[in-house]
């Protein structure tokens, strides 16, 4: 088969190219997101463990509760246990 019949597609080296090049992409995008979820659920654990203690439980507790709440943001956590 001659290369000029050859589609870019079933050329293994230039499939790997072309992922290449998107990888930064993925990796700047999926970084951001990363740090959006990280961001909100900070901000989310500091208003339950505002409206517990608001809510009459002390602070000690509030703050278990709140460590067990903010615990299932943890995406790295997460990933390392499923594996």
């Amino acid at each position: 088969m001659a290369k000029s019949d050859q589609r870019i597609g079933h050329d293994p080296v230039q499939l790997m190219a072309r992922i290449m090049s998107y990888l930064p992409v993925i990796l700047l995008k999926s970084g951001t997101a990363w740090l959006s979820f990280k961001r909100q659920a900070k901000k989310g654990g500091k208003t339950f463990q505002k409206e517990l203690i608001k809510q009459g439980l002390d602070k000690e507790m509030a703050m278990q509760f709140t460590k067990d709440y903010t615990s299932s943001s943890n995406l790295v956590k997460i990933l390392l246990n499923r594996f």
